[in-house]
């Protein structure tokens, strides 16, 4: 399936660029910095002006270097406003000034830096003033020179110490203050459990004081019934939920709570004040430790698996869940065999049969799907995307790309099905393709992709590993594919194939991370690139003179019987990273480079190396399953 067969041309083609000096150096565009929000992947960028400026329209988002995973810029809030221990999302700011521009706006406010204990600013009132028995929200001070110059506007007012009760300044009259008194019983205190203390008074000043010495009360006016001031320790420190003392003054719990590490003070149900640290580390479900900044967060997640970090407020900053998505390929379409190749897996999330195959110019359809299998492989958790192949025939592709109406009825044909199948996606595998068709094969794809979107159906293509310095002159143009579909596979394999006039490896390593980088400059986001592995070998038999005699494919699972049986000696090539196989027989020499369990998991390396969105396999069937285990654990 997976041969290109225009390799012999374009090399040609190479040829003769070399010769002219033909070849122009192709731009990088590889992206190297990611826009995330929240946790959530928005957006990739070659610059890290561009993701910035991206960024910048989104909340609690941030700039990733993608290599590093290291944070860039960040627009996370660093305080945060709360209005009597109340506090939104929209009072969260960058900047303090801006945070007390919002905070100045009420009374008893405060501003949180999130990377500190406690408060970086607050109007809480430290002294309170009263016009005879009467105050207003507005009336507290955090200073007394504020509350003295507010007062001395009006008649009849006094200053309280809101730590103490005591009234330290006002401007009552002495004939006014014996008039008062003249009133007779006016206040009562009335105790916390309640009942009231056997003594009046005439004056305000007189009942608050007195309240005071006894401790938990107020001050009841007596022909009213109204409460006009209380002594009651309305703030409460708690130790995680234990609850520890309680204060009339917000200032002397904070005094208290700063002795004890996660302590909190609540007022009417509501925190007012905590050295609790704002950020946490999570691995899984369970808190790792607690931060008070974003960064040493963001350091310590690093250092262990399925982590996250989180706020106080369940904003999930950052997290490593994100898991590859292994895809399987079957290279049939027998229902059998499908269940057969998918139960030797382990973490298969697509399964892709070929379903779907080009029958004439005419863009008629072999379907050989199977409603059933996208069923069954659902209750197993697997997704269905059937691939879509051309018969890799470079004429029969041309008739089809010339055909507009061919081409819809391929289209509707392929992806009507596909929906009435419960298939949520479809794999385009179109192959061996002329350099002519280049636009009309992405005027196709864009028409395929624009149909099957439609059914919310997506769409996946294989493109084969090629070369940046001729892949301009063949059938894909990979820049704008890139554009219009959901994934791309890179066949990074063949290598060597069955006409290469030289033996060597089918992918080798360096081989196979050049073609990552390459695919990565055009532009292509990582979450959207899958790196396709090969299960299988190519053995290579040459004469004694050093001359290739022909080669054929063996499958992994039969390598172990095989250097058992021929005594193979293994040699180290670093050319390939890989181990060179070699064992005689009959006169000849017999040659290949081994895949096993080492080399496939240094494929699924390079793709979490360079954070792509998973690894496809070619094809299922052909590996031993210990290699799902080792595939399991690295996912």
């Amino acid at each position: 399936m997976k041969t290109w067969k225009k390799i012999g041309s374009s090399l040609l083609a190479l040829t003769v660029l070399l010769q002219t000096g033909g070849i122009v150096e192709a731009k990088d565009g590889t992206t190297k910095y990611r826009v995330y929000q929240k946790q959530t992947m928005l957006k990739e960028f070659a610059s890290s002006s561009q993701a910035r400026a991206y960024a910048s329209g989104f909340r609690y988002s941030h700039v990733e270097e993608i290599a590093t995973r290291n944070w860039v810029w960040h627009n996370f809030p660093k305080f945060k406003v709360y209005h009597q221990g109340i506090s939104k999302p929209e009072w969260e700011y960058i900047t303090l000034d801006s945070a007390m521009a919002e905070a100045k706006k009420s009374s008893d406010s405060s501003i949180r830096d999130l990377e500190t204990a406690g408060w970086v600013w607050n109007n809480y009132a430290k002294y309170r003033l009263f016009q005879g028995d009467r105050t207003i929200p507005a009336w507290g001070y955090p200073d007394l020179a504020s509350a003295k110059r507010e007062a001395a506007k009006y008649a009849n007012m006094h200053v309280i110490d809101e730590s103490t009760g005591a009234w330290i300044w006002d401007n009552i009259t002495p004939a006014l203050e014996k008039k008062l008194r003249m009133y007779g019983t006016v206040y009562q205190v009335r105790i916390a459990d309640g009942s009231t203390e056997m003594k009046s008074y005439a004056l305000l000043e007189d009942a608050v004081k007195a309240a005071w010495q006894l401790g938990s009360a107020e001050v009841v006016h007596a022909l009213k019934g109204t409460v006009v001031y209380s002594s009651m320790p309305a703030y409460t420190v708690y130790q995680n939920e234990k609850e520890l003392k309680s204060y009339r003054n917000v200032f002397q719990a904070i005094s208290y709570a700063k002795s004890f590490a996660r302590a909190s003070i609540r007022f009417n149900g509501n925190t007012v004040w905590t050295n609790t640290p704002y950020y946490r580390v999570k691995q899984n479900d369970k808190v790792i430790r607690e931060v008070q900044s974003l960064k040493g967060g963001l350091a310590l997640a690093k250092g262990y698996t399925n982590t996250s970090v989180e706020t106080a407020d369940g904003i999930t900053a950052w997290d490593n869940f994100r898991k590859l998505v292994y895809l399987g390929w079957n290279g049939s379409g027998d229902a059998s065999r499908i269940e057969e190749q998918v139960t030797g897996t382990q973490g298969l999330d697509i399964d892709s049969p070929t379903w779907f195959v080009l029958k004439d110019g005419n863009g008629n359809v072999e379907d050989t799907s199977s409603k059933e299998t996208v069923e069954r492989l659902k209750e197993q958790g697997i997704e269905v995307h059937p691939l879509v192949q051309n018969q890799f025939n470079a004429a029969l592709t041309s008739q089809l790309l010339s055909n507009p109406a061919a081409q819809m009825n391929f289209i509707r044909t392929v992806v009507d099905r596909t929906a009435s199948i419960g298939a949520p996606g479809i794999n385009l595998d179109f192959e061996g393709m002329s350099a002519k068709d280049r636009d009309k094969f992405t005027a196709f794809v864009r028409m395929f992709t624009d149909y099957a979107h439609k059914s919310q159906i997506t769409v996946s293509i294989d493109l084969p590993r090629g070369s940046l310095l001729w892949n301009d002159k063949t059938a894909i143009d990979h820049a704008k594919l890139a554009e219009i579909v959901d994934t791309i596979i890179i066949m990074a394999y063949d290598q060597h194939y069955k006409g290469s006039e030289k033996a060597g490896s089918v992918a080798g390593l360096s081989w196979v991370e050049e073609g990552i980088k390459e695919f990565l400059s055009y532009g292509m986001e990582r979450k959207q690139l899958m790196l396709g592995i090969p299960f299988y070998v190519r053995q290579w038999q040459i004469d004694a003179s050093g001359q290739l005699v022909s080669n054929k494919a063996l499958l992994m699972s039969e390598i172990p019987a095989l250097l058992e049986q021929k005594q193979a000696v293994k040699t180290w090539d670093p050319e390939f990273g890989q181990y060179k196989v070699e064992y005689a027989e009959n006169g000849f020499r017999y040659v290949f480079w081994l895949e096993n369990e080492a080399t496939v998991k240094a494929r699924v390396q390079l793709a979490k190396k360079y954070d792509l969105g998973g690894v496809a396999a070619w094809r299922l069937g052909y590996e031993p399953e210990t290699v799902w285990t080792e595939m399991l654990r690295l996912k």
